[in-house]
């Protein structure tokens, strides 16, 4: 079915339906736009905004699930909410109902990483619902390559700092705490967060993918790393529907390389012995990793890091040995200040809140000038 098909079965006589393909709605992200569905979301961070006036609004969303229960989130003139998603079929959201006069600005984006994917038919509006034109997008632009804390997994455990992962089903994971989304809203610059949890550098090592069951009854037998993952529109599960991203549509001045966490699985390499054979190749492809972004972006400056997840030191001093063996004056290695010790589990608001803090901090060290790289084609 058709989108527009799709939002006409789910809404009252007389309301209004806003197709997802509507001008005057603002999208960020890495997304599909192909199916006549509507645009599938894969990434965490991935959003669609809108302006109006009128009384509710509500979304219309099929949900494609993977693991984990699934729930989107919404900013909705400042405040913010979350709504569960079911496991297969559509699902409407209500974001906004009774709602005053004057003009309202509604923000719906993806909170979690390929646990699931949704596609995105578009809104129900009540009659009165009338668009209006969205913000300009900033020049600014930032892309990270990470892992499940730069997706802002488990974040919402506040309760937690510093210690371990609470029992949880993703109702803490909230990609707008991210470390990611913090830092580009610091700076005032949008974002392509290419991050899943689980995620390593390399295949065959890290933690995603590994045992999950695909939609065909499947189970993979084998880790997916961001090797893989990052040149991809989508990558769910398993490979057999993947997507090739065209890099010419977004193009950052600044990306971070968020990796280094998931790669001590199943061996810590670096850890037991940081001059033996595996270890150097991950040294290796790490640095061809970092040359392959050269390539698709030749003026950006790319930050590579770690976080303050707990991690043996040499896989910091690898990243570092690789950065400075490159002789690119615009490849940085930075370091938090709590670099690799700072918790034993997920990254929570208040300490993702710290991290953006310095790595903001350390992005706007390297002067305006850096924003005028990479414009738009």
């Amino acid at each position: 079915m058709k989108a527009e098909e799709i939002l006409a079965a789910h809404a009252a006589k007389g309301e209004r339906l806003i197709s997802p393909w509507e001008e005057k709605l603002q999208y960020e992200g890495r997304i599909d736009f192909e199916g006549e569905e509507g645009p599938v979301w894969v990434f965490p961070a991935t959003y669609v905004k809108l302006r109006f006036r009128g009384r509710a609004v509500r979304a219309v969303l099929t949900n494609r699930h993977g693991y984990w229960d699934n729930y989107m989130g919404f900013l909705l003139d400042g405040r913010e909410g979350k709504a569960k998603l079911q496991e297969s079929g559509v699902t409407v959201i209500s974001l906004g109902e009774d709602l005053g006069p004057g003009e309202h600005e509604l923000c719906l984006f993806k909170r979690q990483d390929s646990c699931h994917l949704v596609t995105f038919h578009g809104f129900i509006g009540s009659p009165d619902l009338e668009l209006l034109d969205a913000p300009p997008l900033s020049r600014r632009r930032i892309e990270v390559y990470g892992d499940s804390v730069s997706a802002g997994e488990v974040s919402e455990a506040v309760e937690c700092c510093g210690q371990p992962d609470p029992q949880h089903n993703g109702e803490f994971s909230n990609s707008y705490y991210s470390y990611s989304w913090l830092t580009a809203r610091k700076l005032g610059a949008r974002l392509h967060d290419i991050a899943q949890g689980g995620a390593a550098l390399l295949d065959d090592t890290g933690w995603y993918s590994g045992g999950l069951r695909a939609e065909d009854g499947s189970v993979s037998t084998r880790y997916t790393g961001m090797e893989t993952i990052y040149d991809k529109l989508s990558y769910h599960l398993s490979l057999s529907d993947a997507k090739r991203w065209d890099f010419s549509l977004y193009r950052p001045q600044v990306v971070i390389v968020a990796l280094g966490q998931n790669d001590s699985n199943p061996e810590d390499i670096m850890a037991q012995d940081y001059d033996g054979e595996k270890a150097a190749h991950w040294r290796e492809q790490y640095g061809q990793f970092l040359l392959n972004l050269r390539g698709i972006y030749p003026e950006a400056h790319i930050i590579c890091a770690t976080t303050i997840l707990g991690h043996h030191a040499n896989w910091d001093r690898a990243i570092d040995e690789v950065c400075c063996g490159l002789k690119d004056p615009k490849i940085h290695h930075f370091l938090y200040t709590k670099n690799g010790c700072g918790t034993p589990g997920h990254i929570r608001i208040p300490e993702a809140e710290q991290m953006a803090e310095e790595l903001s901090a350390y992005i706007t060290s390297l002067g305006d000038h850096i924003w005028e790289a990479e414009e738009e084609k």
